[in-house]
């Protein structure tokens, strides 16, 4: 799944060819894509004539400013955008088709059909997955008493409580692992027993490593590209992420993986000791 370097890099390369279209047409071909409102024609019947005048992202979410609406996104699995000009080919699993006053065309392709897309006006409720979000990474009042507060009722393993998007927004499995990695924490660590110096560590190892996937415009483990159709270059960076059997950059010992919240986990059984062999007490 896209997580937030990913959907970042979405939005910012489809800002400059998106925002300031009129949207002429909404063609719908998979109705269950749409969930707000639940009749399709109604969304389109909404968006016609609509301007786009801003694209932000929140989590793993990403917010078409149409006003007074908001497209609310996500991509889920395996979602992609393409602008393309009218008449081009329709890649196979295209399911919603933007067409804009000027000729060109916003795609959503959806191999899983996991994706969905909800409009909501200024007085509807948001989606609850995007209501319930925790803060964001880089927001100023995320500090790392803060993020220990967070856990500290928490007795599920750090992992864990950092996928939980109600925690802090757009964690995925990917960058869990790394920034565990880089703070030499142990994904199963209890979240609560985490000290006010390994708390500090984990928030700067999320931000240290979110920022530099951002400037390589993500990671491209499977399926992900931008609405460029770019794969990111950030995978080739990974240090525990996808490693098992590798040896670790830091100490040559080989990466392991188990699984944590049923993901796989990946951590080098050194710099990352388990809380009984002397990390996280």
């Amino acid at each position: 799944m896209p997580e937030l370097p990913e959907v970042e890099q979405v939005r910012r390369s489809l800002e400059p060819w998106v925002v300031g279209k009129t949207i002429r047409r909404v063609e719908v071909r998979l109705a269950r894509i749409i969930r707000t409102p639940p009749n399709p024609v109604l969304f389109a019947n909404r968006l016609a004539g609509r301007t786009v005048t801003g694209i932000a992202r929140r989590g793993k979410y990403l917010l078409f400013s149409v006003p007074p609406d908001t497209l609310v996104s996500h991509l889920r699995m395996e979602g992609q955008y393409r602008l393309e000009p009218a008449g081009a080919p329709l890649a196979p699993h295209t399911h919603v088709v933007f067409q804009f006053t000027d000729g060109s065309e916003l795609r959503y392709r959806d191999v899983r059909q996991f994706g969905t897309m909800d409009l909501v006006g200024p007085d509807d409720p948001l989606p609850p997955g995007l209501a319930a979000l925790g803060m964001e990474p880089f927001d100023p009042r995320l500090t790392a008493e803060v993020l220990r507060a967070c856990f500290a009722r928490r007795r599920a393993p750090v992992k864990a409580v950092l996928l939980d998007q109600t925690v802090v927004a757009g964690i995925g499995n990917i960058y869990a692992d790394e920034a565990l990695f880089l703070a030499r924490i142990h994904p199963q660590s209890p979240a609560c027993r985490l000290s006010q110096a390994e708390a500090a560590r984990l928030l700067a190892a999320l931000r240290d490593v979110l920022t530099r996937a951002i400037a390589a415009g993500g990671s491209s483990i499977r399926t992900y590209a931008d609405g460029y159709g770019r794969h990111g270059g950030f995978q080739v960076s990974l240090a525990a992420y996808g490693r098992a059997g590798a040896p670790c950059p830091r100490c040559g010992t080989p990466i392991a993986k188990v699984r944590v919240a049923g993901r796989g986990t990946h951590f080098c059984p050194v710099c990352q000791p388990s809380p009984g062999e002397g990390g996280t007490a």
